[in-house]
């Protein structure tokens, strides 16, 4: 019977989807009689612009990390009742997914980052491999730790990730130093097949127009779409077309993929997140990033981009105000250029996973 993968895929955002989804498309060229199962809160349509078919889907995950309102704002008390009342039924939740995993005679867990599903590996007697840049232990301990209930819950986290066989780190990332099955790599992003130029004309643009894609990893930002700045010379690429305006292009009218699309734009405004940070390196895109002060992942990803590529940050403000946007972008295009980011992280892990399958 041809082996059988699991993936247990965060739905906080789209950035856990993204950073593994380069790993499972090579390693089905390595094995391509591979079977996949992918269980995820993200919505399936935007699942199959990243995990060629086929694969099954199942539906329905106990790991939704934190609660959001928007890119930037947590929910803190919907977060702690939600993790408090999964954690009164966590033993059942572990032994319902263990029991899914036993009756589809998966060969191999690859999580990221569910740590429910590692448990439910160790009890299924399945190999696991957690992958992340973070982990909800960490995250967890860092806003939650006064709580009463917070010893006893962020124990099981720990108990879980400490039950992979292996915890891949992928370039950039939290130190996670007390994780003893912890294993670095480099980092995990697509590149681009086609050169800009290519990806402009397909576009239908001018050459002298400027493009620029928002891209928020899943959470809308708390902006008023109709005081976006009009910038002379500028196009955006917006999701859901939040509005009617000539210099906005709607995203799903576009059929590039999002490396592709990125690819194409001079600029790129979002979140520091995981997926956009690896993939504007690896693509040689500036980005301006809105600050997550709060998020404690997000100071080693903007050094790390600052580092590697081209970033400067910005606020909500600048983003309603045509002079302080024209001037930051400016800035931005005139950094110098940096050597595009090697994705070495993908076949590091790939190796790895090979070598457990077999």
């Amino acid at each position: 019977m041809p082996p059988h993968l699991f993936l247990s895929l965060s739905s906080h955002g789209f950035g856990h989807a993204s950073m593994t989804a380069p790993v499972v498309a090579l390693l089905r060229q390595h094995r391509p009689d591979l079977r996949i199962t992918i269980q995820s809160a993200v919505p399936r349509q935007w699942l199959a612009t990243r995990y060629a078919e086929p694969w099954s889907a199942l539906d329905g995950t106990d790991d939704f990390g934190l609660r959001q309102a928007s890119a930037t704002e947590i929910l803190f008390e919907k977060t702690a009742r939600d993790y408090n009342e999964l954690h009164k039924k966590i033993d059942t939740v572990v032994e319902e997914t263990a029991a899914k995993l036993i009756n589809m005679h998966v060969d191999l867990v690859l999580s990221n980052i569910s740590y429910i599903t590692l448990l439910a590996a160790k009890r299924a007697k399945v190999p696991a491999i957690a992958l992340s840049c973070l982990n909800w232990a960490d995250i967890y301990h860092f806003y939650f730790s006064d709580l009463r209930e917070s010893a006893d819950i962020e124990a099981k986290m720990r108990e879980g990730y400490a039950s992979a066989q292996i915890f891949l780190r992928p370039e950039p990332a939290m130190p996670m130093e007390r994780l003893t099955n912890l294993q670095s790599i480099g980092p995990i992003a697509l590149r681009s097949g086609a050169t800009r130029t290519e990806l402009r004309q397909s576009l239908g643009l001018d050459p002298a127009q400027r493009l620029g894609l928002i891209a928020f990893g899943g959470f809308a930002p708390d902006l008023n779409w109709k005081n976006w700045p009009n910038l002379p010379g500028w196009r955006w690429i917006v999701s859901g077309r939040p509005c009617s305006r000539p210099d906005f292009i709607e995203r799903e009218a576009i059929e590039l993929g999002f490396t592709d699309l990125l690819t194409a734009c001079d600029l790129v405004i979002g979140k520091p997140g995981y997926g956009t940070c690896t993939e504007v390196a690896v693509n040689g895109v500036p980005m301006l990033y809105l600050p997550r002060p709060d998020w404690p992942e997000s100071p080693f990803l903007t050094e790390w981009l600052s580092r590697v590529g081209r970033c400067l940050p910005l606020d909500i403000p600048a983003l309603e105000d045509a002079n302080r946007l024209a001037s930051l972008a400016e800035r931005l295009l005139r950094l110098p250029e940096k050597p595009y980011v090697e994705p070495t992280g993908i076949n590091e892990a790939v190796e790895i996973m090979s070598s457990m399958l077999r």
